[in-house]
């Protein structure tokens, strides 16, 4: 198993899903400002600010408003043409897009971009619990349940680029067995429990930022 205790470097990109409609916040949520910057853009200068590369982001709805912000910062964007599908896709598409750029990777992250949480110590501390125990996935743990931020290693790479349905990689995470559950690492991040999906949410976290 893959760990970052090993002499060779540990290699992982990030993939940022960024793709959905934002139905509820009936306005793309990806371009909401939160601290002075795009909310987006929050994600992925935390990713970059990481020992991660490539940043890879998703895109799917409103992608053609989405796309300009990105356009100085050295990422690689991809269109998921099947995003209404659900956020399986985007992972699929986001699987598919690391692999093109590299079969060396060790690992993969998969982030939200809607999680005002998400820093580059963040990222520091899923690769430090993966270096601790060496489990294949390593995930943020919130709400009673495991979530994204998660780290996978490559051997997760063919269940990531197969997945299907609404809810991701849910299933990866929160298996029903209990010995494949004890084979998830997990860090407590409650900070991450806070939706922002709807304007009464995006109001809410705006008041936290004053």
């Amino acid at each position: 198993m893959a760990s970052a205790t090993s002499t060779s470097p540990f290699r992982f990109g990030v993939i940022i899903l960024a793709a959905g409609a934002s139905s509820r916040m009936g306005t793309p949520k990806q371009l909401l400002p939160l601290g002075g910057k795009p909310l987006l853009l929050h994600t992925v200068e935390a990713a970059l600010a990481s020992a991660a590369w490539p940043v890879v982001v998703v895109l799917g709805a409103q992608a053609e408003k989405i796309r300009p912000l990105l356009a100085r910062h050295p990422v690689i964007v991809v269109e998921n043409s099947a995003w209404s599908e659900g956020m399986a896709s985007s992972i699929r598409t986001g699987i598919m897009a690391l692999q093109q750029f590299s079969r060396a990777f060790d690992a993969a992250l998969v982030a939200l971009c809607d999680q005002p949480a998400f820093s580059a110590d963040t990222i520091v501390q899923l690769l430090a619990a993966q270096r601790a125990t060496s489990r294949s996935i390593t995930a943020a743990r919130y709400h009673g349940r495991n979530g994204a931020p998660a780290l996978f290693l490559r051997e997760h790479f063919p269940a990531l680029g197969a997945l299907t349905g609404e809810e991701g990689a849910r299933a990866l995470l929160n298996p029903a067995d209990a010995n494949l559950r004890d084979a998830i690492c997990t860090v407590e991040l409650p900070e991450f429990g806070a939706d922002l999906d709807t304007p009464r949410d995006y109001q809410a976290m705006q008041a936290q930022q004053q």
